[in-house]
């Protein structure tokens, strides 16, 4: 099992805590720091296996037990070898492994080795807004939001409140499970902002640790990003990084964000119908930040640290901040969650009169009025409670028979109209659920 992931993330923390738990012992290789001796057992011994778990189990001083122990090939892009030994050791059949890392598909990572059909992949996400009330101690409202959202029933005012009010602070305080755990014992958001500042000039060094060649254009990206997503329009203007920028000099260096999860990449899809990707138009992007409470410290960093105060005044709305990226941000980052790839539609106004039509995301879904078969569900994110829907009219108009239920989230409480799903930012984690 590869468990891919961002960075401070806690792909390790969940492997060495399943190894501990489900297996009699574990042997936990980090080859971000390993000594060279140890690397050098795989090379020299990649054809003598008992040799090899013989010197493993005595360097490292664990007991090895066919079927009972479990390998942690921890930061395993760092090696790449053992990645592609992986196919021997597991027809060997006596142990199992479980491998961690990001930037598994860059070149340098997979270089003179094959990968493994035997490597299953997942994908470990920031914690998404139940994760977050579960480790608020909120697990019974975790539940009536889920119970509530397949009934389509609203919550009582009181629990809409605080609902909300929950959620404002999971915008602020992230997914990232080390600033999380600081929240939860404090209950303060300076120290927060803090370890996620930390997190933040980790991924820096990373990048002009890993992305050599064009680490510059990744900085230049990932530095951008905040003011891309406070635009109206909130596709990345390449032209923003150099009037002469081309997007085919960049298409790397977004790849390096997505490939870290670091980013979440949201392509325009120019024909809006199922099979999305079929329809990708790689030159228009939308760039998210993997984790809204990242961008959220992004937005406030206009000096060393960010006062308490200042998170206090965002958190009740008495500041004028652009909320309008931070909740477009997490609806991206929820869907990710659920595995979606992200997409997005927008047209210019094809008669007099119309205004340019935009459509924040696209998923397909099995669509009830059509026997189940899937239809596009647009989505549309909202940060005030008044707005408009010209756009989602407009889309069912010239796409009537395309378009199967729309959802509409903002931060008024759950409503149905037809085909029409008013969501609270709250649910929107569970859309495709």
């Amino acid at each position: 099992m590869l468990i891919e992931g961002a960075r401070r993330v806690g792909k390790s923390t969940l492997a060495r805590q399943f190894a501990a738990t489900e297996y009699r012992s574990f042997i936990e290789i980090d080859f971000d720091h390993v000594d060279d001796e140890v690397k050098a057992m795989f090379r020299d011994y990649a054809t003598d296996l008992d040799s090899l778990f013989l010197y493993l189990s005595t360097y490292f001083g664990v007991e090895l037990y066919e079927r009972e122990t479990v390998f942690l090939f921890d930061e395993v892009q760092r090696f790449p070898f053992v990645r592609g030994l992986v196919k021997y050791l597991v027809a060997d059949g006596r142990y199992d492994y479980i491998e961690t890392g990001s930037l598994i598909s860059i070149k340098q990572n997979v270089d003179d080795i094959v990968i493994p059909s035997e490597e299953e992949s997942m994908r470990l996400n920031p914690l998404d807004f139940e994760e977050f009330l579960w480790a608020m101690d909120e697990e019974a409202l975790a539940r009536l939001l889920r119970e509530n959202y397949e009934k389509g029933c609203s919550l009582p005012d009181a629990l809409h409140k605080k609902a909300s009010r929950l959620f404002r602070e999971y915008v602020l305080v992230g997914g990232m499970p080390h600033p999380l755990q600081v929240y939860v014992n404090e209950r303060n958001f300076s120290p927060v902002d803090r370890e996620k500042r930390l997190i933040l000039d980790l991924y820096r060094r990373d990048v002009a640790r890993f992305a050599k060649g064009y680490e510059h254009k990744v900085i230049s990206i990932f530095d951008q990003i905040p003011a891309q997503l406070s635009k109206h329009e909130k596709r990345f203007s390449i032209t923003s990084l150099g009037k002469d920028a081309r997007m085919r000099a960049y298409e790397e260096a977004f790849f390096w964000l997505g490939d870290a999860f670091i980013a979440n990449l949201c392509y325009a899809s120019n024909d809006p119908s199922v099979g999305l990707s079929l329809n990708l138009e790689s030159s228009s992007v939308k760039c998210y930040l993997a984790d809204t409470g990242l961008l959220t410290t992004m937005v406030l960093a206009d000096s060393a640290r960010t006062d308490e105060s200042v998170y206090r005044a965002v958190l009740r709305g008495d500041i004028g901040l652009n909320e309008g990226m931070l909740m477009e941000n997490v609806v991206a980052q929820s869907l990710v969650a659920q595995g979606r790839k992200l997409y997005f539609y927008s047209q210019s106004g094809k008669h007099r009169g119309h205004g340019r039509l935009e459509i924040d995301f696209l998923i397909t879904e099995g669509y009830a009025n059509a026997a189940g078969k899937p239809r596009l569900s647009p989505i549309e994110v909202k940060a005030a409670r008044q707005y408009g829907t010209g756009s989602l009219d407009r889309l069912k108009e010239e796409y009537p028979k395309r378009v199967g239920l729309q959802y509409v989230i903002s931060p008024n409480p759950y409503r149905r109209e037809g085909d029409r799903c008013y969501l609270p930012l709250y649910m929107a984690h569970l859309i495709a659920s």
